[in-house]
């Protein structure tokens, strides 16, 4: 069993890296727009490493054993920051999570759980209530992931993507 990745904060060194990383991701999920369907968003991916210049998000990767980088995912500490379609921007006392993306030869080895789990806990730890995120058909496997999790559907949050639906997902983080 290979060992859990280092889950970190981006290095500016990587932003390339992790841009084409995303990018081939992105592009090879099966139904998904294709980079000349939805050229900004293919760019946004690109240039995933100037999130970290937005108000409270980070880039978060998880690294190999053997340092090579094995996914990203962007967290939000304030959802003015998040830049999705529908209601997700006015929502308060909450984190958000987007682009979430794991290198093809990595996947199964709990790189998406990592990530998610340390944006979680990002969340917990700036006290927030819940933690939002949006997925798509094409990303099944992310959707079941953060179905186990405990993120449950909110249709509220749903909004379209250029025709594409964007399916919304909320995680409560307080004790009933």
């Amino acid at each position: 069993m290979p060992a859990p990745p280092l889950i970190r904060d981006l290095h500016p060194d990587e932003f390339d890296a992790l841009g084409r990383l995303m990018v081939e991701v992105y592009s090879g999920l099966e139904g998904f727009p294709t980079p000349v369907d939805q050229p900004g968003y293919y760019d946004l991916l690109a240039h995933i490493g100037q999130f970290t210049e937005k108000k409270d998000a980070r880039v978060l990767v998880a690294v190999t054993a053997a340092g090579e980088l094995a996914g990203g995912v962007v967290y939000f500490g304030d959802m003015a920051e998040y830049g999705s379609g529908g209601i997700a921007t006015t929502i308060r006392n909450a984190s958000g999570i987007r682009l979430l993306g794991v290198r093809p030869a990595a996947r199964g080895a709990g790189v998406g759980r990592a990530l998610t789990q340390a944006c979680i806990q990002l969340a917990r730890d700036r006290g927030h209530a819940q933690v939002i995120l949006h997925t798509t058909q094409a990303m099944r496997v992310a959707w079941g992931l953060y179905e186990r999790l405990g993120f449950t559907r909110s249709e509220d949050l749903d909004f379209s993507q250029q025709g594409l639906p964007v399916f919304g997902f909320r995680l409560s983080l307080t004790r009933a």
